[in-house]
């Protein structure tokens, strides 16, 4: 498969999918699957989308893996209580209904496979919330199966990794790593994960034991690769194509040319939301609206055009998760990578760990630092709105930098010192002299660290309650006793981040119908448009009620997406006949 299309005047298929993350891929398979001739471009150089960034978690309630009790009222009651006033009861009911089914078919019809995580609901004391179960996690693949397309498989983030190598989004493959100093097992665990992939850099020049996202990715094109749909890569969709009012295709920009790719049975926008989109996020999210500071660590090419397309023929964009519930917030820290260049890190573990705390410029704690991503950022959003930034500082001692890293900062025995001289660890002998390197209040951080040991000696956070949910500990330390989120700051030397506000994607999108056909403004389909993933509103209402709520949906209505565009929706309607779903009828000029 060439990395991109050639110039020709045009190609023809049934089905266009636009964008080549999780929710584009199901929903091109699916269509396939039923008998489909199906192309799928994508911008970027590469495929994979936010898909090969992301944990590659899936929020599947009443999935077949789980052997904890839930019960459909449950499920319910928790989507209800937390999408409040944004709740949708038709949309919600096909997602509870067939997102079981879902992941039973790919795992039954094509490459993609999973397996059961520990994982509780975000909010699990909320009504209905679930205290582990409901998440199921892509399993880790050898990318080498992709054989040459393996080149254009998105890597990982970089800051994320260790020497190019994935680890789990299992609590338990990252405690190897954290006692391999400590654990003759661990020591042996993590030594044959870095021969192999020593080995595989050798051969491959990356690594291809892939885990998370990349490895749902990764699976998903093997799949697409496997029946056909060719993923054309630098190919962007400039203008939708329409005959009389019905969307048939798109005018798609290539390195070679500009082309048109007629689709009989229409268009799906899978572009991975707006996060990108500077116009848009300025005037959405909230911190940028009062001039502050934002770094997404999604894809650079997610800059909002699957929105842009469906506006130019009518189609609605959401514009009512107002406040923090605009986005999926991730709190980053920005990491030197060398000349010029710099990364970003999401704080997905540090957080969770006892003896480390979130600290305003003004030396004081604001939220439960063992919260989810989404809820600190949140917090964070509405803590900073009366000041010239949004930012916070993450800090703790020594002998806990040591234990479990600070951000980019790993563990020992990795040294640390070259991140203190690139600033990105702020370093102190004492409190105050750290207070003065990070240009944080010394008077507010040492009365904020004195009132917070004074509980943390018997494991109770006095002010904001860390540990006190199943969420809260999962990520935390077992071993620290009586509450694992929870350690005294003792001696110094101290070290901080300064952690800025970044995102996972956006929840705003187009108005869908619950097969995603997208909406006007008066309500009507436009004939021919789709929306799947992240160009389709949250049906989450702005809220994060637990690790894989975006894939999860992402990847059932793809797959309901898809079977309605072939005519296999609702289920037991009769499939209507496909056109040149034949290879040697496949893409006619």
């Amino acid at each position: 498969m060439t990395s991109s299309l050639l110039a020709r005047q045009d190609l023809t298929c049934d089905l266009l999918v636009v964008g080549s993350g999780a929710g584009g891929l199901s929903t091109a398979i699916t269509a396939r699957k039923h008998g489909l001739d199906v192309v799928v471009i994508e911008k970027a150089p590469c495929f994979g989308g936010t898909t090969a960034f992301s944990g590659g978690v899936l929020w599947i309630p009443g999935n077949t893996q789980c052997a904890a009790p839930d019960s459909r009222e449950a499920q319910r009651a928790y989507l209800k209580d937390q999408a409040g006033a944004f709740y949708e009861p038709a949309a919600i009911e096909a997602f509870l209904d067939h997102a079981p089914e879902m992941v039973a078919w790919f795992e039954r019809e094509t490459a993609v496979r999973f397996v059961p995580t520990l994982y509780p609901d975000y909010h699990p004391d909320a009504p209905g919330g679930a205290p582990v179960g409901r998440s199921i996690l892509a399993a880790p693949y050898d990318a080498g199966q992709l054989g040459p397309e393996l080149a254009r498989l998105r890597p990982p983030l970089a800051t994320i990794t260790f020497v190019g190598m994935m680890f789990n989004s299992s609590n338990a493959d990252l405690k190897h790593f954290f006692r391999a100093t400590k654990s003759l097992v661990s020591a042996a665990y993590v030594a044959r994960r870095l021969g192999g992939h020593l080995l595989d850099l050798l051969r491959y020049r990356r690594g291809v034991q892939v885990t998370s996202g990349n490895a749902l990715a990764a699976r998903l094109a093997k799949t697409c690769f496997d029946l056909g749909i060719p993923i054309h890569t630098e190919a962007e969709a400039r203008e939708l194509l329409r005959t009389d009012d019905r969307v048939d295709g798109a005018r798609v920009h290539t390195p070679h040319g500009e082309l048109r790719i007629q689709a009989r049975r229409g268009v799906v926008l899978a572009c991975g939301g707006y996060p990108h989109d500077v116009a848009r996020t300025t005037r959405r999210y909230p911190h940028l609206a009062r001039g502050g500071e934002h770094h997404s660590p999604v894809p650079a090419e997610n800059t909002g055009d699957g929105l842009r397309l469906a506006e130019q023929v009518g189609g609605r964009v959401d514009e009512h998760f107002e406040g923090t519930g605009t986005a999926a917030w991730m709190p980053v820290s920005r990491v030197p990578m060398g000349p010029g260049r710099t990364g970003l890190f999401p704080h997905l573990l540090d957080r969770y760990k006892p003896g480390i705390i979130g600290v305003l410029r003004n030396g004081r704690r604001f939220t439960n630092e063992s919260h989810s991503y989404h809820d600190v950022g949140a917090a964070m959003i509405d803590a900073c709105r009366d000041q010239d930034e949004t930012a916070m500082w993450l800090l703790c001692d020594q002998a806990t930098l040591s234990k479990y890293g600070l951000g980019y900062a790993k563990p020992a025995p990795m040294p640390v010192g070259g991140l203190v001289r690139k600033g990105y660890l702020f370093k102190g002998r004492t409190l105050a002299a750290l207070a003065q390197a990070a240009g944080i209040d010394p008077a507010g951080l040492e009365a904020t660290v004195r009132a917070y040991n004074e509980g943390a000696r018997t494991g109770e956070d006095r002010q904001f309650g860390r540990g006190t949910t199943a969420f809260n500990r999962y990520l935390a330390d077992p071993d620290q006793q009586p509450n694992p989120c929870v350690a005294p700051i003792g001696a110094g030397p101290y070290y901080a981040v300064k952690v800025v506000m970044g995102d996972l994607g956006t929840f705003e999108g187009l108005r869908t119908t619950t097969e995603g056909q997208v909406l006007r403004a008066d309500g009507q389909a436009v004939p021919g448009l789709y929306a799947v993933g992240n160009d389709r509103t949250s049906i989450m209402g702005g809220n994060y009620p637990g690790a894989g709520i975006t894939l999860g949906p992402a990847m059932t209505f793809g797959w309901i997406t898809g079977r309605h565009v072939a005519g296999a929706w609702p289920p037991g309607a009769a499939q209507a006949p496909a056109q040149a779903a034949t290879p040697e009828a496949r893409h006619a000029a």
